[in-house]
């Protein structure tokens, strides 16, 4: 089988880095859909070279590998990366214009962060998610959370949002055209969240919150600029280069698309820009029911939890360290969704004073009933630190696995 790529962006070139050091497909066919520099030998030099994370012989051989892309051939758009077979697509930019089918493409990933809304009809103005199934696409995986303009609209019934090592099964193959991978941020979450949840339950967590202190990304300016019509968030305009940028996140709304019960969680994120190329940090704080007040939840509990489930049922996904890491030490991390900083694990009990009274739609039957109408009820609050490379360790691997397990469901 063949692989699409759409978009040269960070996710879909560390996309193509990571789908030629698998070499799970029999080659790979990129848009990048317009002209790169003045030939084919600098869309290979653009390859090549990475300023986060080095050159691309490095990263697949070590300080040892030598040249890696040869055989370039500038007017069919070929080159092979290692040996894989790499066509290069430079005129369309509408997906249902891209050759997918001429090339004998089955499978497409979508990395614009352009085509996000699953709503969108083939014949959108300025080009939709489904037109690569116009095109000859049969499986369309979307580096990005879904996003639908129209809030009257639903999800359809052919669009599903996954997390590998979450709830991939419920990408139905028979059903499913359209599979969109969450964010980088929401996979981070996914993993610190699921372990409390199977051993706690949703009913023992009262409440919930995160903040994510992210990278910066190419939606930002380097220098200050003007704000495009219609912007909101004029911060996005000022210079990432020098300064901590609030911004928002839609990590609580994509969390419960992948875990269901979080409805059942008031639950609020919120996302701080700072300047570092990737590498970023999920900051977890919940309140969690304890049931004994002479031996509370505390953060041994806490992170026994964690080290439990990186050892068994999330191995390979979630990482549990007691090292003292810093943003750097994640860069490249191999294909771990989250680690959890365990040395920061904190947590606090305290008693909670409930005045029965005021609880909107107390039987007042049941009140009379009462001797006392004050609950105390002890509440642990837990702060959990999670790291992730939002790039090339963590969200691009973890990407390649969705995209191959859907990949065998299509065999």
């Amino acid at each position: 089988m063949k692989l699409g790529i759409n978009g040269m962006g960070r996710i879909g070139k560390l996309s193509l880095w990571t789908h030629v050091a698998r070499r799970s497909f029999d080659g790979i066919v990129v848009n990048v859909g317009r002209e790169v520099g003045q030939n084919l030998h600098n869309l290979a030099e653009t390859l090549e070279k990475d300023s986060t994370y080095g050159r691309l012989s490095q990263y697949l051989h070590g300080v040892g590998g030598g040249r890696v892309i040869e055989n370039l051939d500038e007017a069919a758009g070929t080159m092979t990366i290692d040996g894989v077979p790499v066509r290069f697509l430079r005129s369309a930019r509408n997906p249902k214009e891209i050759a997918w089918r001429e090339n004998g493409v089955r499978m497409v990933v979508d990395c614009t962060g352009v085509f996000v809304d699953p709503t969108h009809s083939v014949d959108a103005p300025h080009g939709s998610l489904r037109g690569h199934l116009e095109a000859g696409a049969q499986k369309v995986l979307l580096s990005a959370p879904f996003k639908i303009g129209n809030q009257g609209l639903q999800t359809p019934d052919d669009a599903v949002t996954c997390v590998m090592g979450i709830n991939e099964e419920m990408f139905l193959p028979a059903r499913h055209s359209l599979v969109s991978a969450a964010s980088c941020t929401t996979t981070c979450l996914a993993f610190m969240m699921k372990p409390l949840l199977d051993h706690f339950s949703v009913e023992r967590i009262l409440s919930a919150s995160m903040v994510t202190v992210h990278a910066a990304t190419s939606s930002q300016t380097v220098l200050d600029a003007v704000p495009a019509s219609g912007a909101k968030d004029l911060r996005k305009s000022r210079s990432i280069m020098n300064n901590i940028i609030l911004t928002t996140t839609g990590a609580a709304k994509a969390l419960r698309l992948v875990l269901p019960e979080m409805a059942e969680v008031g639950f609020m994120a919120e996302s701080v820009r700072v300047p570092t190329t990737t590498g970023s940090l999920t900051i977890l704080t919940l309140n969690l029911q304890s049931e004994s007040s002479e031996r509370p939840i505390n953060r041994t509990d806490i992170n026994g939890i964690y080290r439990e489930a990186a050892l068994g049922a999330y191995q390979g996904y979630l990482e549990y360290s007691e090292e003292q890491n810093v943003s750097a030490d994640i860069i490249g991390h191999p294909k771990a969704a989250t680690v959890i900083e365990g040395r920061e694990t904190h947590t606090r009990t305290a008693f909670i004073h409930l005045n029965l009274d005021r609880i909107p739609g107390m039987s007042p039957e049941i009140l009379a009933t009462l001797q006392e109408h004050t609950l105390n009820a002890p509440v642990t609050q837990v702060v959990v630190y999670g790291w992730y490379d939002n790039e090339l360790g963590s969200y691009a691997n973890m990407l390649a696995d969705l995209t191959e397990y859907v990949a065998k469901q299509m065999v």
